[in-house]
């Protein structure tokens, strides 16, 4: 896998700017003027509890939501307002629990799984053209996250650690300059999460900016460096996980006391 050079990542607009931006679900409010840039090439948490309107952010990010119409507000991903969904997934890479759901109940390998990315389906029918560019890409990137056991392995009968990267390869298919990984340690064992954990680290070393949603500390990797704290619908914290990742400050965010420990680079919680 190719690595963004840094002359490439330095003149490329930022991957999102949001701008006094506010959404509302079911005739309620549940993002409240937001304010986030994220550089391209740059590796971010979003931390907080559930029911914190993650979930939200997540969908305006891909386009299933917008904003709230307002003179003030604004919204560009990749330095552009308006998007057609489909072009949008070859720069922005997802996955989500909502996307491993899709494939677990059908008779899909772990190959098909990935090419499926090129079509933006669950899995290859007859009436996908698939070229010979596509099968080469999957063979890079099946090598390169290290699964091509899996190309023959019924997606369904996968462990949820081997979905999880399977699913990062299908996010993959397009060269994306940015990966969104929405709660990617969810319903996996210790052995999992871990072999995610060092998917995320080796995504974020090559060049691709990485954005991690989720309320687990062990899931931001060393590699990010800005931790963004959101609670009821805002951001009350956006800075250097040095300054965040503190018992003080998290007991804060999730309402308990806690204990935060520092241990190879991951952050850990103790109650």
């Amino acid at each position: 896998m190719q690595a963004h050079t840094i002359a490439s990542v330095m003149s490329n607009p930022p991957i999102i700017e949001m701008r006094n931006v506010s959404v509302v679900r079911g005739g309620r409010e549940v993002l409240h003027r937001l304010n986030v840039t994220v550089a391209a090439g740059e590796h971010v948490a979003i931390l907080g509890p559930n029911g914190c309107g993650k979930s939200t952010f997540i969908k305006t990010i891909t386009r299933e939501l917008y904003p709230r119409f307002d003179p003030t507000t604004s919204m560009r991903l990749f330095g552009e307002e308006r998007w057609n969904v489909a072009q949008l997934r070859t720069l922005l890479g997802i996955v989500t629990n909502d996307d491993v759901s899709l494939f677990l109940s059908r008779p899909v390998t772990g190959r098909e799984a990935v090419l499926s990315g090129f079509f933006s389906s669950v899995g290859i029918s007859w009436i996908h053209k698939v070229q010979p560019e596509m099968e080469a890409r999957v063979d890079e990137l099946m090598a390169w996250l290290e699964i091509p056991h899996l190309s023959e392995r019924i997606v369904g009968e996968m462990s949820s650690g081997e979905v999880r990267r399977v699913m990062a390869a299908r996010a993959l298919v397009h060269d994306p300059r940015a990966l969104l990984f929405d709660e990617p340690s969810n319903s996996l064992d210790v052995f999992a999460q871990i072999e995610l954990r060092h998917v995320m680290s080796k995504l974020a070393r090559s060049g691709l900016a990485l954005l991690l949603v989720t309320h687990h500390l062990p899931d931001i990797v060393p590699e990010i460096e800005r931790v963004i704290f959101m609670r009821e619908g805002r951001i009350i914290a956006d800075g250097r996980k040095e300054d965040l990742l503190t018992s003080e400050r998290i007991g804060e965010l999730f309402g308990c006391p806690v204990q935060v420990t520092l241990q190879d680079g991951h952050y850990h919680l103790l109650s």
